[in-house]
């Protein structure tokens, strides 16, 4: 066992390092990484702005933990190419802390979710990603593109009509470049192109600085002025419990996205551990903290085809940049050329597969109900942790309830010795789900005075099975008939002997 093959977090290690040294040497590969951080960045600033509009905090604290998160996760993170960053899904999670409390103690909310983050990477918290069916992870794509397109209907509605004819020329871009050459990314060429026209002819059009304030000097150290008592932890942790909560399972959803993209694996406990220090650092910079961002993350990953932890760490450096060196400029973008990189990102990230009628046809309803589940619930609550939470709770039922119907009881009545026995063959998984009406297929009272129970054709799983056959045992003694188990393998024996006449009336 103990020459076995790495296991895929293991084996992550060696491709990473590997693919940022021969990025480094390739001057093809190195340009690629610089211009997917670039956009990125440009991507970025809107984005945090509006983040942090909805957590009630100044501009610049989105924009700090944006630029901190990504700079942080590039060196500590697991997953290589993914872009970390402040959320929506954080940035309403702990808004009641900055309405209610005020900014020390919202700081403080962002450095325990942090801790909390961390204590949940040495507890192995994101080995649990591995019970996430393929139709939550599905819907969770699904849902994510839905979301990131709704997210942009704001730029789009009650416009001057000149935003349109500017997004249909951003789209046609970002469709026809990768068809000419990879060489520039598509997002890039886009964004230059339709902020020059704004330019040159002199069009008047939403921008990037209409949506906030740029910073104009760095972040600062921020020690949160609270006092160390059990009744600030009292206030503050329930928000920093769910923030961890759902940054960790939005950021580790993502890696495995970019993982399936990539065919790559990435180390989730790295990654895990990752985000909780980012999350501090983002916090004693004055940061709301955040987590894996999916939109981003697809645009350096699928649309700008960055692979390495280059791209993520310049996406940070470039943000710094942009922001206090080149803030007139940037603020000069229109809203509409980063609207189109966004709603080219929705189509090439939904999973239109999953949704022809040919595969409709094929895929077992409950797999199409769980994806549709995902989506629903996440698009009603506009969070991505709840839905998959939701979708996995609804495959689970569906799975138990097709379980369930799988096991089965065969009687035959047969003569050994002279004497009529009655034979009960059962087969199939026992668990509580499958037992539950098990007692239905024994005849009694009309069973001859020895009955067999053979389970060589089945196992059992939990003390609801152990019980039931305890029940049916003690009334075939109430109608004086004696009862034989035949056929158990270890692991139900064991389970059996241990449990047996020791639960009490069933």
């Amino acid at each position: 066992m103990a020459l076995a093959a790495p296991s895929a977090d293991v084996r992550s290690h060696a491709p990473t390092d590997h693919s940022v040294l021969t990025a480094l040497r390739s001057p093809r590969l190195m340009t690629r990484e610089v211009l997917a951080g670039l956009v990125v960045a440009v991507a970025l600033i809107p984005e945090a702005i509006s983040f942090s509009i909805i957590a009630g905090v100044d501009p610049k604290v989105g924009l700090f933990s944006s630029f901190v998160m990504a700079v942080t996760i590039a060196f500590v993170g697991g997953r290589p190419a993914m872009i970390s960053a402040a959320t929506g899904a954080v940035a309403l999670v702990i808004a009641p802390v900055a309405r209610e409390h005020g900014m020390d103690y919202f700081i403080a909310t962002v450095l325990l979710a942090g801790v909390f983050q961390i204590v949940c990477a040495l507890l192995g918290v994101a080995k649990l990603t591995r019970f996430i069916p393929r139709s939550v992870m599905v819907g969770f794509v699904n849902a994510l593109a839905i979301l990131v397109f709704i997210s942009q209907l704001p730029h789009l509605i009650g416009v001057p009509w000149l935003v349109y004819p500017l997004l249909a020329i951003g789209l046609l871009v970002l469709w026809l470049m990768p068809r000419i050459t990879k060489v520039v990314p598509a997002p890039l060429v886009s964004i230059v192109l339709v902020t020059a026209l704004v330019f040159v002819f002199a069009i008047t059009v939403p921008t990037v600085g209409d949506q906030g304030e740029l910073p104009r000097s760095l972040p600062e150290l921020f020690v949160p002025n609270v006092p160390l008592t059990w009744e600030t932890f009292a206030i503050i942790a329930p928000y920093a419990l769910a923030m961890a909560l759902v940054g960790l399972l939005e950021s580790l959803m993502t890696a495995k996205l970019v993982d399936d993209i990539t065919d790559t694996h990435s180390n989730t406990q790295r990654e895990s551990w990752g985000q909780g220090i980012a999350n501090i650092v983002s916090g004693f910079c004055g940061g709301m903290g955040g987590c894996a961002m999916i939109g981003q993350t697809m645009v350096n990953v699928k649309v700008s085809g960055a692979r390495t932890r280059i791209s993520t760490f310049l996406a940070g450096a470039f943000l710094l940049v942009l922001i206090l060196v080149l803030g007139d400029l940037v603020a000069m973008i229109p809203m509409a050329a980063l609207v189109g990189v966004m709603i080219m990102v929705c189509i090439t990230t939904f999973d239109w597969h999953s949704i022809r009628p040919s595969t409709l046809r094929r895929m077992p309803w409950s797999e199409t109900a769980v994806m549709v589940i995902t989506v629903a619930v996440v698009v009603a609550t506009h969070n991505l942790a709840i839905g998959v939470v939701v979708g996995v709770c609804a495959a689970s039922v569906l799975f138990v309830r097709r379980v369930s119907k799988l096991a089965a009881v065969e009687r035959r009545i047969i003569d050994r010795d002279g004497a009529a026995h009655a034979r009960y063959t059962v087969q199939g998984e026992l668990f509580f789900a499958s037992v539950s009406d098990l007692a239905a297929n024994f005849e009694f009272a009309a069973d001859p005075e020895r009955v067999v129970l053979d389970l060589s054709q089945s196992h059992i799983w939990d003390a609801s099975t152990v019980a039931e056959l305890d029940a049916i045992v003690q009334k075939y003694v109430q109608h004086g008939k004696r009862v034989e188990l035949l056929g158990m393998n270890a692991h139900t024996a064991t389970l059996h002997a241990r449990l047996t006449g020791e639960l009490g009336a069933a």
